[in-house]
């Protein structure tokens, strides 16, 4: 549908005025001049009724609007005229059944010229009605091939054309079925060249662009498929190239799928590896006979010249590099250069040091270099000078600056081995003094440093010495040379020699010490082991040399304690703290050694001394000094608040909480009392709790429940006095408060009233009780002790004789056994 936005009502009918008034000019002439003709009717300017007649309308008869005759009245608006079942209608066009729904009069879209090509101006249209015209049958709707959609016409049309319509695909997702529209009929669908996958769209194109940027296989699980896409009929994708291996061609090899080989990684197919992922153990003339296929072919030489097949006899799928005859049947007495002659297979190089000995003597059959010739292999003696020539590399000759032995008279010198005998990894271990005799001459050699030996020094003390180095010097080494001074002892003036300039004199790090040099170093050794303050006498002095200008004597660290800052204290020197030994600065211990009572805090308040500094707690918080209020120089760990000063009214609680100070473990008894009721200022745990720091009354299960060691809790064998009937218990304290220092006080008749019930208690030994005897008397009574027995004591119990009379044979049960029976003395009476 083309829609095109039209001027508006008033302007359009300003302008067909306009038209009508230049159309009447010219047509008016002619009708007028007809109308002059006529019979008299003069000339009608139809514009002053405010109706002009353009197109359509001019060419009509005045009485197909002007019905009978009559003028006045006649309507002027299109829907009169052009309604069905108007007077004015007649054979008009009038407005169709299928006409758009509008209260738009008809000329806001229709001209006078014609109804057709009418366009409708969108002006003022709610969004989201669109179909309330465009419903195909009042006008254009969607077509039988439109994606399948309630949305709204404008949600991706505009009102200026259809074409080019797109909906918005931001609300879609990985669960939208995008075929339903993208099928090649509603919407674009895959083309005849896309890769044959059935997935979704949205697994690899994005909602807002249709292609991504690449398919690098991530985007879906591929396995087993690559020849599906991977046949060149789907570019990009490219197919098996044309000198692709022709693993088809082998036999009993299975090759399912591109992924065989290609299944390191699916970005490229480059990453193929046929022998890293497919078995094979021969066949491989199929491929490597030529390099048709970019591999490795058969190279072009006499070693495979005429061999059309049979890699396998000495390559394997590990690497053709290492290929070989199999060597492992030559032994010794094979001779090597029966092939390795340089035509048959590799032979000696020309730089290959001359040595006539069986190629085997060097090389294994396994490894044809040597990691290192070490000389092991063939015995060489007097003969290193025909290799170590300099012609054969890696074998050295003797160098530019080698020794000048020959110029030495009587000095017996057959080869390099005279010298080098040492060993042969390496010509570094050639010693010469070592393995020839020589006694002079040493100027041979020494004078120069041209052959990189410890030669002449440019001092004073060698100045003008052109030979004799023998002197002084001997074959065992320079560094020992020196004047003999066997024959100088403690009396003997060192410097005189010493100074600088004749000999060695103290240099600018020295201590500054004016005593001889024998005093620390001997006429044997200059240096002495460790400077260890025992060879002269050192008091108040330390400051001289250890200012750190004397090193090894190191001078006072950086984090040194600032003891010039405190006031009224005696330091002198630093032996004043480290007098208790001088082998090391670590003795140094300041208030063992120097009396001070107060300023800590000029040490102790960080820790940029290395010392015990003030700890980041809330006890210290604000502490700036004074910690000599609670601590003493003879140690931080004791040290405590000055309690003296606290009393029974002081809230204890109020620092031992825990944070502030250590407050009350979790197996402390629950009391709510003050810390000061049981504990003293001086001592903060009591050796024991005997009850009388806080009254106690009815509340001693509080604590004596077992869960707050040492207070134990009811035993097991505890009497059972819960299940007594009427008796008031109230608390521990009912039977025990006789005393706290001990449960044993507890008696129960003594505290509790109780006139039965004894069976409940005393008809075992399980409570630690006075128990029911065995005895005939008890036998068979489980209960009412209380028949016989009182509260008062058990010894006196008696039967209530009072009920007995004359006719009662007491010795029923007083027969000596139920009860006490006449007694031997008794008169032999019968009654």
């Amino acid at each position: 549908m083309t829609e095109t936005h039209t001027i508006t009502s008033p302007m359009r009918r300003a302008a067909a005025a306009l038209l009508l008034l230049i159309v009447l000019m010219c047509v008016g002439m002619w009708s007028g001049l007809a109308v002059a003709q006529g019979a008299g009717v003069t000339r009608f300017d139809h514009l002053k009724t405010g109706f002009p007649l353009t197109g359509s309308h001019s060419t009509l008869r005045c009485e197909s609007c002007h019905q009978n005759g009559v003028f006045k009245g006649t309507p002027k608006d299109c829907q009169t005229c052009h309604t069905t079942g108007s007077r004015f209608s007649r054979a008009n066009v009038v407005w169709p059944s299928n006409h758009i729904p509008t209260t738009q009069s008809c000329d806001t879209c229709h001209g006078t010229q014609s109804f057709s090509g009418a366009r409708f101006t969108h002006t003022g249209v709610i969004p989201g009605n669109c179909q309330s015209c465009h419903d195909g049958l009042h006008t254009q709707g969607k077509s039988a091939s439109h994606v399948s959609t309630r949305a709204s016409c404008d949600s991706c049309h505009s009102t200026t054309s259809w074409n080019g319509a797109k909906p918005d695909h931001s609300g879609f997702s990985s669960a939208t079925n995008c075929a339903s529209c993208h099928n090649g009929r509603a919407a674009t669908g895959k083309s005849s060249s896309h890769i044959p996958v059935s997935s979704n769209c949205t697994s690899c194109h994005g909602v807002n662009a249709w292609k991504p940027s690449q398919w690098n296989h991530s985007q879906l699980s591929v396995a087993g498929q690559c020849s599906s896409c991977h046949s060149g009929a789907y570019a990009p994708a490219d197919g098996k190239p044309s000198d692709h291996i022709p693993y088809q061609a082998l036999t009993g090899v299975a090759t399912g799928n591109c992924d065989s080989c290609h299944k390191g990684s699916y970005a490229s197919w480059s990453n193929g590896r046929f022998h890293a992922n497919v078995t094979v153990t021969n066949q491989c003339a199929s491929c490597h006979l030529t390099s048709a296929y970019g591999l490795t072919s058969k190279p072009a030489n006499a070693t495979h010249a005429g061999i059309a097949g049979g890699c396998e006899s000495c390559h394997n799928t590990g690497g053709w590099a290492g290929a070989q005859v199999d060597h492992g049947r030559f032994n010794t007495s094979t001779q090597c250069a029966n092939c390795h002659n340089g035509s048959t297979a590799m032979g000696k190089s020309s730089s290959h040091i001359p040595v006539s000995a069986n190629c085997i003597s060097c090389h294994s059959v396994n490894a044809w270099k040597p990691s290192s010739w070490d000389h092991s292999q063939v015995k060489t003696v007097g003969q290193c000078s025909s290799c170590h020539t300099g012609g054969f590399p890696p074998a050295d000759g003797r160098s530019s600056d080698h020794i000048p032995y020959q110029s030495l008279t009587g000095v017996s010198v057959s080869s390099c081995d005279s010298c080098h005998k040492g060993g042969y990894a390496s010509w570094s271990n050639g010693r010469f003094h070592a393995n020839v005799a020589v006694t002079g001459q040493c100027a041979s050699c020494h004078l120069t440093s041209a052959y990189g030996l410890t030669s002449k020094p440019a001092n004073a003390t060698h100045a003008g010495i052109a030979g004799g180095c023998e002197s002084c010097h001997s074959a065992s080494g320079w560094a020992g040379a020196k004047v003999d001074h066997s024959r100088f002892n403690a009396s003997t003036q060192c410097a005189s020699c010493h100074n600088g300039s004749t000999a060695t004199g103290k240099p600018g790090s020295h201590i500054p010490a004016a005593a001889n040099c024998i005093s620390c170093h001997t006429v044997n050794a200059w240096k002495p082991s460790t400077w260890n303050h025992t060879q002269t006498t050192v008091a108040g002095q330390c400051s001289t040399c250890h200012t750190g200008g004397f090193p090894p004597a190191d001078g006072r660290s950086s984090d040194h304690i600032p003891y010039q800052s405190l006031t009224g204290v005696a330091v002198s020197n630093c032996d004043s703290c480290h007098k208790g030994g001088y082998a090391s600065w670590s003795s140094g211990r300041f208030h063992a050694n120097v009396s001070i009572s107060n300023q800590c805090a000029s040490c102790h308040l960080t820790s940029a001394y290395g010392l015990t500094a003030k700890p980041s707690n809330s006890v210290h918080s604000g502490v700036a000094g004074g910690c000599e209020s609670c601590h003493n120089t003879s140690g931080w760990a004791g040290a405590k608040v000055d309690h003296s000063r606290f009393n029974a009214s002081t809230q204890c609680a109020t620092c031992h909480n825990g944070s502030a100070a250590t407050g009350k473990p979790g197996s402390h008894i629950p009391v709510a009392a003050n810390c000061i009721s049981c504990h003293t200022v001086n001592a903060w745990k009591p050796s024991t709790w005997n009850h009388t720091q806080t009254t106690v009354a009815g509340q001693c299960s509080n604590c004596h429940s077992g869960a707050f060691p040492p207070a134990d809790g009811r035993p097991s064998s505890h009497i059972p006095y819960q299940s007594l009937t009427g008796v008031a218990v109230s608390n521990c304290d009912s039977c025990h408060k006789a005393g706290y220092a001990s449960w044993t006080s507890g008696r129960f008749h003594a505290n509790v009233s109780i006139s039965n019930q004894c069976a409940s208690c005393h008809l075992t030994s399980a409570y630690g009780l006075t128990s029911k005897p065995s005895s005939s008397v008890h036998s068979g009574v489980v209960g009412g002790c209380e028949s016989c027995h009182n509260t008062s004591g058990w010894a006196g119990a008696r039967v209530d004789h009072s009920r007995f009379n004359a006719s009662t044979q007491c010795a029923t049960c007083h027969n000596g056994s139920a009860a006490t029976g006449k007694p031997g003395s008794h008169i032999p009476v019968a009654a």
